[in-house]
């Protein structure tokens, strides 16, 4: 697939990485275009491009600001129209350890508001970082999962290609409106990791009797 990348810091760079190992054609982009560049530089395969336009031709856009950003972001890299957008932000409090959004709405809901014609689906927001770019194999057959929430069959598709193709497994977690769930999973998680110390080498997974 033809993947663009917005955003370079630390998940936008794990994706990269594990996109172009993955075999797909990612073009990054970011506020900081060297941050871009140097994160393209090293993922042979991947290129850094402008905002403005970054998105014409893409098959998918893997949305990884934060979602103060995730808005602006996606309005100026272009037409979003008709795109499946993928969105793995979280409505973090500034220190990390409870959310700002929650209950009546998420931020995967806020962001389809404000770029109306997207496909937007929630996924990978429950992943750390150092898990993504450390790979989806945890071991002994085990996995990392990633929740896939949409009102777009064809947007779950997508980030159901794209997650297989990076050795993730994948759970269908329903409409979109599931992102209010999703989103407290992933502060869990966040909070395991750092206020509990865990580390982020840890993800969440569901286990189903055989």
């Amino acid at each position: 697939m033809k993947i663009t990348v917005i955003g370079a810091g630390n998940m936008g760079a794990a994706f990269v990485k594990q996109l172009t190992r993955a075999g797909h054609q990612v073009s990054v982009t970011a506020r900081d275009s060297a941050k871009a560049a140097q994160v393209a530089a090293a993922n042979p395969g991947a290129k850094a491009v402008p905002a403005a336009g970054s998105v014409e031709g893409a098959d998918a856009i893997v949305l990884a600001t934060g979602y103060a950003d995730a808005a602006g972001a996606l309005r100026g890299a272009g037409d979003v129209a008709g795109k499946v957008v993928i969105d793995i932000t979280n409505p973090l409090t500034a220190d990390y350890m409870g959310l700002t959004l929650g209950h009546a709405t998420s931020a995967a809901e806020e962001i389809a508001k404000a770029v109306p014609g997207a496909e937007v689906v929630k996924a990978f927001n429950t992943v750390f970082a150092q898990v993504l770019g450390e790979g989806a194999d945890f071991g002994g057959g085990r996995k990392v999962e990633v929740f896939v929430a949409s009102d777009s069959e064809r947007a779950k598709s997508a980030a159901r290609a794209i997650a297989e193709s990076m050795g993730f497994a994948v759970v269908d977690a329903g409409p979109l409106k599931n992102a209010r769930y999703l989103e407290p999973v992933a502060g869990l998680n966040i909070y395991l990791g750092y206020g509990a110390g865990l580390g982020t080498a840890i993800a969440p997974v569901w286990i189903r009797k055989a």
